[in-house]
């Protein structure tokens, strides 16, 4: 079919989608190479390093035209923080941006970034006051080491005048929030996968690599892909006795399967159920949405937030009437804010929406040792499962509010006498999330409650929750937090069990001995189960929605109709299809089109495969956090210890020139770049994963790690190797343990010109499959050994 035929026919299909007050969806672009990276002699006037490079089909280059589609809340957040757009630009998820946040955010980890930020030839932070270093990681770590670490890390704060929070003073992101610096409508990134939790307060709050940090501290920019934006809405009201930690377990539980994987999250909901959802536990959804699997997670501007920072200026006002125009929260700057009030435009586009009805929410409890395991409390209980430490700490549940309701159930068990005792056998941990929490609570008496009870008293900081300090769980013990993660491992012991629940689930364990709640939620009459599912909950407007997605499947049969037609017109060919079936993979026809590949960049890898046969590998899996913060760990030791919380065995089965090959999500978790480095020390060169989460992508390419995403290799791996039936004493078939890490006898190789994998399997069949090409920027980047080699090289032309 000719051209103009073509845009007949597609332009009469396209009219038939107009809907009353909605718009065209903008078209995807082709696909294309992603920016080019502008470079500079002069660090201080580089626009901004590439720390996402993937290609993303569909995604928007900086010069495309304007579009009036409507944009959403995390759309326009970014445009406001965007620099060098094209005239009229909008930006669009998908799109690349120069990005220059608000504030940046960097912990402990402050002192290996300083390492590259010096290794960059840079002696001056560009904007001061974008900056911010908080120490809240190891703070109980007292060593002479880890002391000179910290004061090094606070006499550069004094050296570049940017502002610092010492150990003790309170976790990080908590900081954040409550000295302003996280405020409504802005971009603000840590480096630290918990920045989502700024989007509790309005705040677009997304992690960056330490390599991103550092070119921020370098030119105040760095380079973002903005995810695809799926919208989670929110129905009916929590009932009594039901927590913000409740939605977000069960959000997590009860979408596993990666629904919302290295998206942008934006809550709506109606007035009245926004209303019934206070700032502390947006605060608590939002920091949970990292484990969720996304970017970022976003609360509305709203009446809600707006009297919470209307409160924290009027005290602000009050206690430190010296600090005048320093104050961050001040009663003009709200109004500022609410006179250029950001807020999603009616018909913005999401790649995806999902609802739950937290009117059929009840209590739950995540675990063991999973996020994507979460059961209703009530069922737990009747399990009557021990408990041998609680956690009442983490930048998720330890502000006073969280105090106080943990307080409550030592009250009321109390029936006006004597403070109870914690159960005997169970030790409670507690830290603040902050010393202005701590005093909070201790204004309020809560704190005097809980020690009463037996609580053991922690430093304000991440503690146990990242693994570090005292009270870490022993091999077999069983461990209940108000914290964020329960990955195998992080918490202490590979061998112990580690669950998540609310602050009361989690004093209510502590005081009865095993996992309990305190009683106070009461399940409303009818209500069987948890309503969630796809769309909004609201069924007319599901309804509406349902009509334009049938009219773009209309379109899309039209338009695979016509590039049918075209080929049959002009005689072309294309590659035969990958089979469905993961056990008859195909060979790819010989039609390719060839990737131009920069010298110092190999056209082939090859090596032997070494399955990992899990989904969601985390990073603490990769490499535990207990050496995360240790600055001195060898090559040949993190080599040692690489996927020690996965499988110990994997140090002994992985060989030198192997390609690791993995499930799904690999590397999700935290931001830690010894994630990739820790493989890279192992000597493979390359992993191979059915999809990678999205930090984790970041950090490979800026260290140099290879990784390639084939689900269909994936699939025929595990069509191989499926578990053996293993014989019972009774004569019936069991599952036989699975094998966490085995050698496959399989070869695979990554022909990069030609944009495939080569696979052979240990029976001599050969297949292969199509993947994604390699940009060039990639290309050098990791041939120059990492970004920071790469940013060195282009200082020094």
């Amino acid at each position: 079919m000719l051209p103009t035929a073509r845009a007949a026919a597609l332009s009469a299909a396209r009219t038939t989608r107009l809907l009353p007050n909605r718009l065209f969806r903008a078209q995807l672009v082709p696909r294309r190479a992603v920016a080019p990276i502008t470079t500079s002699r002069a660090l201080r006037n580089a626009e901004a390093f590439h720390s996402q490079l993937e290609q993303a089909r569909g995604s928007a280059p900086l010069s495309a035209n304007v579009s009036d589609t409507p944009q959403t809340l995390t759309e326009k957040i970014v445009q406001q923080y965007s620099v060098g757009l094209a005239p009229g630009k909008k930006v669009r998820a998908g799109d690349y941006v120069t990005l220059s946040p608000h504030h940046c955010m960097t912990h402990d980890n402050t002192f290996p970034v300083k390492k590259k930020f010096l290794s960059l030839n840079a002696d001056k932070v560009y904007d001061n006051r974008q900056v911010v270093f908080t120490l809240d990681h190891d703070v109980q770590n007292k060593s002479e080491a880890n002391l000179a670490k910290y004061k090094s890390i606070e006499e550069f704060a004094e050296k570049q005048g940017v502002d610092f929070y010492p150990a003790g003073r309170g976790i990080g992101h908590q900081i954040m929030v409550e000295e302003g610096y996280a405020w409504p409508g802005t971009v603000v990134v840590a480096s630290d996968s918990h920045s989502n939790m700024y989007g509790g307060v309005g705040c677009l709050g997304t992690p960056v690599v330490r390599t991103d940090a550092a070119s921020i501290w370098a030119t105040s920019k760095t380079w973002w892909q903005v995810p695809p934006i799926a919208r989670v809405n929110l129905v009916g009201v929590m009932p009594p006795g039901v927590t913000g930690k409740d939605v977000i377990v069960a959000l997590c539980g009860l979408f596993n399967q990666d629904d919302v994987l290295n998206h942008a999250i934006e809550f709506t909901g109606s007035e009245e159920t926004m209303r019934s959802i206070p700032v502390d536990d947006r605060l608590t959804i939002a920091n949970m949405t990292t484990e969720f699997g996304a970017l970022s997670g976003l609360f509305p501007i709203d009446s809600v937030l707006v009297s919470w920072l209307r409160a924290k200026a009027t005290t602000s006002a009050m206690l430190n009437p010296e600090r005048g125009g320093k104050a961050k929260f001040t009663h003009e700057r709200i109004d500022d804010l609410l006179q250029n009030q950001l807020r999603a435009d009616p018909g913005a586009t999401y790649a995806k929406t999902i609802y739950i009805n937290l009117s059929t929410l009840s209590p739950f409890v995540s675990g063991p040792n999973s996020v994507k395991v979460a059961t209703p409390l009530r069922d737990l209980e009747a399990q009557t499962i021990p408990v041998n430490k609680a956690y009442l700490v983490s930048c998720t549940n330890s502000r006073s509010s969280d105090i106080a309701a943990a307080a409550r159930v030592f009250r009321e068990a109390a029936k006006g006498g004597p403070t109870p005792k914690i159960a005997e056998g169970v030790e409670f941990y507690m830290a603040a999330a902050s010393l202005p929490e701590q005093r909070a609570a201790e204004e309020a008496g809560d704190w005097q409650v809980m020690l009463e009870a037996g609580a053991k008293l922690l430093p304000s900081g991440c503690g146990p929750c990242i693994g570090l300090g005292a009270g870490l769980l022993e091999p077999g013990e069983v461990g209940i937090s108000a914290s964020n993660r329960n990955f195998k491992g992080r918490m202490g012991s590979t061998e112990a069990k580690a669950y998540l629940a609310s602050p009361e689930v989690v004093a209510a364990s502590a005081l009865k001995g095993h996992i309990a709640g305190p009683g106070w939620y009461q399940k409303p009459e009818g209500v069987e189960k948890v309503i969630i599912g796809e769309g909004t909950g609201d069924v007319e407007a599901d309804k509406a929605v349902s009509i334009e997605d049938a009219l773009d499947k209309i379109i899309a049969e039209a338009e695979s109709l016509i590039s049918g037609a075209e080929k049959d017109f002009t005689g072309s060919e294309t590659a035969a299809p990958v089979s469905e079936s993961a056990s008859a993979p195909t060979t790819d026809a010989s039609d390719e089109t060839l990737t131009d590949i920069l010298p110092g960049f190999p056209e082939k890898i090859e090596g032997e495969i070494v399955f990992c046969d899990a989904d969601n590998i985390n990073t603490d899996g990769i490499y535990p956090g207990k050496y995360t913060y240790q600055d001195n760990v060898s090559t040949e030791k993190m080599a040692e210890v690489c996927m020690e919380n996965y499988d110990l065995e994997f140090r002994n089965i992985a060989r030198p020139g192997d390609i690791l090959v993995t499930g799904f999500n690999f590397g999700c978790g935290s931001s830690r770049e010894q994630a990739a480095t820790a493989i890279l020390a192992k000597k493979i060169p390359l992993v191979v994963a059915g999809s990678f989460g999205n930090i984790f992508s970041r950090n490979s390419i800026n260290n140099a790690l290879m990784g390639v995403e084939v689900p269909k290799l994936t699939q025929r791996l595990r069509e191989a190797f499926k578990p053996a039936a293993a014989a019972t004493t009774d004569g019936a078939a069991a599952t036989a343990p699975q094998q966490l890490t085995r050698r496959t006898g399989w070869k695979l190789l990554w022909d990069v010109r030609r944009s495939k994998v080569v696979v052979t399997e240990k029976d001599g069949q050969t297949w292969s499959q199509k993947v994604g090409e390699l940009p060039p920027n990639v290309q050098e980047i990791i041939a120059r050994g990492g970004l920071e080699k790469w940013v060195r090289a282009e200082i020094g032309k």
